[in-house]
Formats: C-alpha cells, structure tokens, sequence
C-alpha cells in the first residue's frame, strides 16, 4: 500500500472512518477527523493544539463550544448542497450532537493563536466555477483565505467534478516558499456519486522520486507532503467530491501554488472553450439543476 493513499477504512477509529493527525501522516501542521454520531447522541471533543472546522457530510448536528451555540442544518449529502459549517479554536472542548444522526469532517491545523468560535451561513459560501470544457468543475470555497478570514493556519475547500471531467487540472505544487507558491501541507478527502464508483487521482515531483497514479474510491484520503498533484479524474458515471485540507508554517494563511511549467498551457485553451453546463452542481439552497 502506498504511504500516501489510504483506502477507506483504514484510518478508522473505532466507528469513526478517519482519524488522521499530523504525526501519523509525517507531518507537522494538517489533520482530518471525520466522526459519525447515531440519531440522539452526542460526542465530545477537546481540539488541543488544534484549529478545526465542524463541516457536515450528511445530516445536521448542533456545535457547542466556549458558551456559543451553533445549529448546523447540514445537508443528505455533499452532491446535494453547500453546507452551513462552524470554526471551533485550539484548546477548547466541543459538544457535538444530533436529532436524526449525522457524519461530520473535523479539518484541522494545529496553530498558535486561539481564535473565538465562529458560525459560516451556506449561505455566505462563494461556489466558484473553474476551468472549462472537460476540466470544468466547482470550487466551495467555504474556508479559504479572502473569503474566510478567522484561522490561524486552516485552510479548506470542497471540489465536485462532474462524471467525465477532470479537476485539480493542470497539476500543480506548493511546497517551497517562492514567488507563486507557499508551504502547505494537503489532504485529499475522496467521495464518489454512484454505488461502487471510482475515480483517479495523480501525484508527482519533477525528479521522479514520487510518481504515484491512484484509483481512490468513496471514503479514502490521499496526503500531498509535497510535488505536483492533479488531475483528479471523475469516470463517465461517477461525479467525484473532494475535500482538501491545506496548513503549513507561513505567518500568513496563502493557498498560491504553482502549476507544472509543462502543463500550463493548458488554461490558455479554456478561453476557447464552453463551461460545462453542469457547473455550479450545488448551491445553499440544493441541486442547481
């Protein structure tokens, strides 16, 4: 098995389908938790050296922390609708719990500064459509730097590709400090529409040290320590959803990156070409079409 693809359920903990913390990644800044609550229960949890946002996958819970309260409406699923979401900060202890049951990704940084507890409305979150022809597809840019400011060093953002396109395209890196680029540390979080589906995913670095071609499935996590990543391919049936989970040490939160100098003239085609009609997917409000 490969040290960066980890297939669905083996980071499980307990009932829990991913446990992940910097150091069983082998690294220093980026964690995923995602925790499944049974109708009528609650979880508690302490964040420690952590920053996280509490995003539902499917269902809705309450988040209650340092005295605030939060009532996330959630979604059924990531193909059905841009989420409400919360920020809870390092060093606190968080009540989660749930009428009808639910799965939440906890994304996670481990930070310095200690934030208060935050709410972001669906509402509110920016959908972007990039790209175009066949490498169209839509960007949720709940928890970027622009758009929300209240992190220390945790960045996230949600991605659904259509069935038949590809994303994360051209490929591209971000682990050296330079003109285009900064320091981050990635977490590819993989779910796929459609009973047994699958979908691609590529990582590299120039010197050919990595050179990884993956088929990930509902629920695995592919780690970006470093090199370029992309595409992200969704097979003809199987629209593809990722979460991606980016920290690392720059005093300010950047998400810049630089493509692959091979491959960049690539955006200079989708001028040239329609978007796909299928973007936007989702909105605050459901399904867009």
């Amino acid at each position: 098995m490969s040290a960066l693809h980890h297939p669905h359920g083996t980071l499980a903990d307990g009932e829990d389908p991913i446990l992940l913390t910097p150091e069983a990644a082998g690294w220093t800044y980026t964690g995923l938790r995602v925790l499944r609550l049974a109708a009528g229960t609650s979880r508690v949890v302490h964040t420690g050296e952590f920053e996280a946002f509490v995003l539902p996958l499917s269902g809705g819970c309450v988040v209650e922390v340092d005295g605030s309260r939060f009532d996330l409406a959630g979604r059924d699923s990531v193909f059905t609708r841009v989420t409400d979401f919360a920020y809870v900060p390092r060093d606190a202890e968080v009540t989660l719990s749930t009428v009808d049951g639910c799965e939440l990704a906890l994304p996670m940084a481990r930070c310095t500064r200690r934030l208060t507890p935050e709410y972001g409305p669906a509402e509110d979150v920016p959908v972007e459509v990039r790209g175009s022809g066949q490498a169209t597809r839509q960007v949720t840019n709940f928890g970027v730097p622009g758009v929300w400011d209240h992190a220390d060093k945790l960045n996230a953002c949600e991605l659904l590709t259509p069935d038949g396109n590809w994303s994360s395209y051209p490929p591209h890196k971000h682990d050296e400090a330079s003109e285009c680029e900064v320091v981050n540390e990635e977490i590819y979080y993989f779910r796929i529409g459609g009973d047994g589906g699958f979908g691609l995913h590529r990582t590299y670095t120039a010197d050919g040290e990595l050179d990884e071609n993956a088929a990930v499935r509902d629920g695995d996590v592919f780690l970006i320590p470093r090199g370029y990543h992309g595409p992200c391919v969704a097979p003809p049936g199987y629209p593809m959803y990722y979460l991606n989970v980016l920290a690392g040490p720059a005093d300010e939160r950047s998400m810049a990156f630089c493509d692959d100098p091979a491959h960049t003239w690539i955006r200079d085609t989708w001028a040239g070409q329609a978007l796909d009609p299928r973007c936007p997917l989702t909105s605050a409000e459901g399904p867009v079409r």
